[in-house]
């Protein structure tokens, strides 16, 4: 139960932090407009299936991400060897049903699964996700907003590339942001949490700092901290790699984009990364950007060594 508490206090304590922030009084330049607000905002480029604006908009976002994965990993039967790659093609959108309302699509696409050892190349459909996302605090002419998230993800993927087990989750989530002149700050906190014990139950809690040197180099710097907070259950699943034994063995998790639902996950509960890039406002409505991100934890205690992640935000 200790081991459960610290990581949700540091999550409560977050959260805390990130409303206090959004409520600050801090001279900002008087925006009298929300939407020519909004369009200016960056979207945080890391942890993309949870870590979102607080303010809602009408965009859609497509994603390219090329996730190297480590030489080799912990499990409780050695160092097992791993390499190549994943690479993942979605497709993110969010419509706005107000000023302060909207219906997210945060997760979907497909993967593109290459290992070089030990496990086995696949392909197919990632899990979908998507649900509502409410501002309760909005105020463009002080430059922040706070909002909670309520999202589901469904077990519709395809297994051969770590998708589809369990009964599905909810993510809870408070989101924040705040612009300073031409800095802008951003932060989210959640908890993931299944709706069977196969699956591990996370929270995270993301950072977003940039600041816009020109309209076409905006560079940005991210910290992501993944925590599990209750382990799977430790039952074979995606019997496609390594006959299923994946959660039975893995001494970590999947955090933001794989849920292994690994019984042993608890001997290196924690992942965190840190991410630089930029962004480019190429027009009034259209943003593009490059982040590249890598594991600040020992990389041999996760799945990732490093991720190169390029994605389009369309407003409208």
């Amino acid at each position: 139960m200790k081991s459960i508490l610290h990581p949700l206090l540091f999550i409560g304590s977050a959260a805390g932090a990130i409303a206090g922030t959004a409520v600050l009084e801090t001279a900002a330049p008087p925006v009298t407009n929300e939407g020519d607000w909004a369009m200016d905002l960056r979207r945080p480029m890391t942890n993309p299936t949870l870590f979102d604006l607080a303010v809602p908009t009408t965009n859609i976002r497509p994603i390219f991400a090329y996730h190297a994965l480590p030489d080799a990993v912990n499990t409780i039967a050695g160092n097992l060897p791993v390499g190549g790659d994943v690479q993942v093609y979605a497709l993110q959108f969010e419509y706005a049903l107000s000023e302060r309302l909207s219906i997210v699509a945060t997760k979907d696409g497909y993967i593109d699964f290459n290992p070089d050892a030990t496990l086995s190349n696949g392909s197919g459909f990632a899990n979908l996700g998507g649900g509502l996302k409410y501002a309760f605090l909005l105020d463009p002419a002080a430059g922040h907003a706070l909002s909670g998230s309520m999202t589901f993800e469904f077990p519709t993927g395809n297994s051969d590339v770590f998708q589809g087990a369990g009964d599905g989750s909810v993510n809870l989530i408070l989101s924040g942001v705040k612009t300073i002149d031409d800095w802008q700050f951003a932060g989210g906190t959640g908890v993931s949490i299944p709706f069977s014990n196969q699956q591990a139950t996370n929270g995270f809690l993301s950072a977003h700092v940039s600041y816009e040197v020109t309209p076409w180099f905006i560079p940005l710097v991210e910290l992501n901290w993944f925590s599990v907070l209750s382990a799977g259950d430790g039952r074979r699943a995606f019997d496609g790699q390594a006959g299923g034994v994946v959660p039975v063995i893995a001494e970590f998790e999947g955090n933001d984009f794989f849920n292994l639902g690994a019984s042993n996950a608890t001997a290196n509960r924690d992942l965190v990364t840190a991410a630089i890039g930029f962004r480019s406002q190429i027009t009034d409505s259209i943003q593009t950007g490059v982040a590249y991100e890598i594991p600040l934890t020992n990389d041999e205690n996760s799945v990732i060594e490093s991720r190169l992640t390029v994605d389009l935000v369309w407003r409208f």
